[in-house]
């Protein structure tokens, strides 16, 4: 068993970047397979914070293959755009960076389409990026999107964008009120992409499948998490793929009977931006500002202000199960040093009737009152401890209360923003 998986378990934003760079360091393959440029994962390299949303974390190391998977929608530009900016640190991406032919193009009507709704919806509004992705899975699902591969082939290319541009003009001037999109401009502007691109599309499915036939060592990581899952997560507060671990496989080809661990990463609290439930968030609006000052909890791919509060283990149990995850990957520990008692959700009280199951039902979950045990905090500064022993009693008190809770193991704790900033499991 050659496969390893990264799985964010929250609302997303729970620090997968810098766990995936981490562990990039003893895998020869990384594999992103859903997701798109509403993504943002951060990392630190020599000293320089990087920000990526489409392009593996892993790119960062010299001798790993990075491949973009076919159930991720990819905006070209996007990616022009991470290329050349990896290259201004000297981190190169030919012969490295790999995408599918499969996956699907995220266009600038995607875009268009992606704002129109939210205005249109209004209060119903859902919180969305705006970058086009919901847009772009729809196509793809009402099968009239157009791949990666498409561009390669002038006839097809041109007659499946004349009919899809001719789709969306009737929508954006007839609901809309907006102006059309020039077709001939639309066309030029993705050809001239195609010689960007030509050098690392392949047919990755062949790839992915000789390298674990090799017993290489692939590591997949998701964009955003689990609760944020087309089917099991906040529905409709969600994206528009599977971000739990059946996405794994139908966005990448890489087999089931290959994996080794299922990392699931969660925050020490919680943390959520767009629209939606959340029902441990921080009621005391001056200390959920400063805290969420200190933690630096912006959002990478928008600078989004991310709403904050306490961990909430009813629902990281629930993404725990549904992900079958093996190992716990706990992250900013360091950033609740300081606060003198600690609140963690063990129960939601819903109408009178308590419960520890997650509810698949929004309109519960608008209405939740969640239950705390409350546990003692600690001061220390623990940003150089790389040994759990030697955190404070109360610190690993905590993780013993998660551990206990969801019965899955914490295997690497984060404590800094760093790649080196890790206490991970001895036993």
């Amino acid at each position: 068993m050659s496969v390893d998986i990264v799985l964010g378990l929250q609302w997303g934003d729970e620090g997968k970047g810098k766990i995936v760079d981490k562990l990039s360091e003893n895998a020869d393959v990384v594999v992103r397979f859903q997701g798109g440029a509403n993504a943002g994962h951060t990392v630190y390299y020599e000293d320089n914070k990087i920000v990526l949303h489409l392009i593996p974390s892993g790119i960062i190391h010299k001798g790993t293959i990075c491949i973009i998977g076919n159930g991720v929608v990819l905006d070209p530009e996007i990616l022009a755009e991470e290329i050349s900016y990896l290259n201004k640190f000297n981190i190169k991406c030919s012969g490295k960076l790999f995408i599918s032919k499969r996956a699907h193009l995220v266009f600038p009507f995607h875009k268009g389409m992606d704002r129109y709704i939210e205005e249109f919806m209004k209060k119903g509004q859902l919180g969305t990026t705006k970058r086009g992705i919901g847009p772009a899975y729809t196509d793809k699902f009402r099968r009239i999107g157009i791949r990666v591969g498409d561009l390669y082939n002038d006839d097809y290319f041109e007659n499946q964008l004349e009919k899809i541009v001719n789709y969306y003009n009737l929508q954006f001037s007839k609901i809309f009120k907006e102006e059309e999109i020039d077709y001939k401009k639309m066309r030029n502007h993705f050809l001239n992409y195609r010689n960007l691109l030509y050098r690392y599309v392949k047919n990755t499915e062949e790839m992915l499948y000789k390298y674990q036939q090799e017993g290489k060592r692939i590591l997949l990581e998701g964009a955003q998490a689990g609760l944020l899952d087309i089917d099991y997560g906040t529905y409709p507060y969600v994206t528009s793929s599977n971000t739990t671990l059946g996405g794994v496989f139908t966005g990448s080809s890489v087999s089931p009977f290959m994996i080794k661990n299922v990392y699931g990463v969660t925050k020490a609290y919680t943390t959520r931006v767009g629209a939606g439930p959340f029902p441990t968030i921080f009621k005391d609006e001056n200390f959920a500002n400063e805290f969420r000052d200190k933690a630096g909890e912006y959002g990478a791919a928008t600078g989004r202000p991310r709403n904050c509060g306490w961990l909430d283990l009813v629902a990281l149990k629930h993404t725990v199960k549904i992900n079958y995850i093996t190992k716990i990957i706990l992250t900013k520990l360091d950033e609740i040093s300081g606060i003198d008692k600690l609140k963690i959700c063990t129960e939601y009280n819903i109408n009178g009737e308590k419960t520890d199951i997650f509810p698949p039902e929004i309109y519960k979950l608008n209405i939740v009152e969640p239950i705390y045990t409350e546990l003692s905090g600690w001061d220390d500064d623990i940003s150089s401890v790389r040994d759990r022993k030697l955190l404070p009693d109360n610190a690993k008190k905590y993780l013993q209360f998660i551990e206990d809770y969801i019965g899955v193991p914490i295997d690497i704790i984060s404590v800094g923003k760093f790649r080196e900033d890790i206490i991970q499991r001895k036993d």
